[in-house]
């Protein structure tokens, strides 16, 4: 299949991205393009612009500050599974990336790029939330700083506005016991349920809107997951307690 027509723009800079954004309306932003190019080819998405950020130098770091790992908009998530300071500082962001997908798929996926796409069974978000991190974003009128547990608005959705442009994730140090666990029912498939765990803190991704943080004690509170042909509400609901307490248990 074919992607719908669009406009082409490859920024040099990060200053000329965000000048784009600006400008162009109904603009979407292409880095790895493991989520979009597929959108486009389906025509579930329709941008009138395409912002390809590849050109970007120095924009591909992965570098140590403030207690933790800082990943740059163009980090592939291959370079995440690989990376020593990742391993040493934050092995639950490794452990994380090789859920994801396969590793064809990592070489070209950004970790950037999968916090802003915000699929409601991505690892990364939950990662994120339960290590009480945070990204910044960047547009002609600055730069802000936004919280994991600001930062995700619904399905597929940010509270990053339409001009921003995601240009750092921070994790901080996995100290301490942790886990992430998932059941799909393929290696490489999306997760039918998944949690994390970052010392006594708990995240769910799979079974709500967006990734949410839970009480250990009971997981389910208030959690209404959806069905489909894939898993029930209540077989969620029966994952996401046997996950909780593997991942306490290990």
């Amino acid at each position: 299949m074919k992607p719908p027509p669009f406009a082409y723009h490859a920024p040099a800079t990060v200053d000329e991205a965000c000048a784009q954004l600006a400008s162009l309306e109904d603009a979407k932003v292409l880095a790895g393009g493991q989520s979009l190019v597929p959108l486009l080819n389906f025509r579930l998405a329709r941008p009138a612009h395409l912002i390809d950020i590849n050109r970007i130098r120095d924009a591909d770091r992965i570098y140590e500050r403030d207690g933790g790992v800082a990943v740059q908009a163009l980090v592939r998530q291959a370079s995440v599974e690989d990376s020593e300071i990742v391993e040493r500082v934050c092995p639950l962001l490794g452990a994380a990336v090789r859920l994801v997908a396969h590793r064809v798929i990592r070489n070209r996926g950004t970790v950037c790029g999968s916090l802003a796409h915000a699929d409601p069974a991505s690892e990364l978000p939950a990662v994120l939330l339960a290590l009480g991190g945070q990204v910044i974003a960047r547009s002609v009128r600055g730069e802000r700083t936004l919280a994991a547990d600001q930062l995700f608005a619904g399905v597929f959705e940010t509270s990053l506005a339409p001009d921003e442009l995601m240009i750092e994730a921070w994790f901080p140090a996995s100290r301490g016991a942790f886990a992430i666990i998932e059941e799909s029912r393929r290696h490489g498939d999306f997760a039918l349920a998944g949690v994390v765990r970052a010392q006594d803190r708990l995240a769910l991704f799979g079974v709500a809107p967006t990734a949410v943080l839970a009480d250990p004690r009971d997981p389910t509170h208030g959690l209404q997951p959806s069905g489909d042909l894939e898993a029930s509400p209540e077989f969620r609901l029966h994952l996401v307690r046997t996950l909780t307490a593997k991942a306490f248990a290990a």
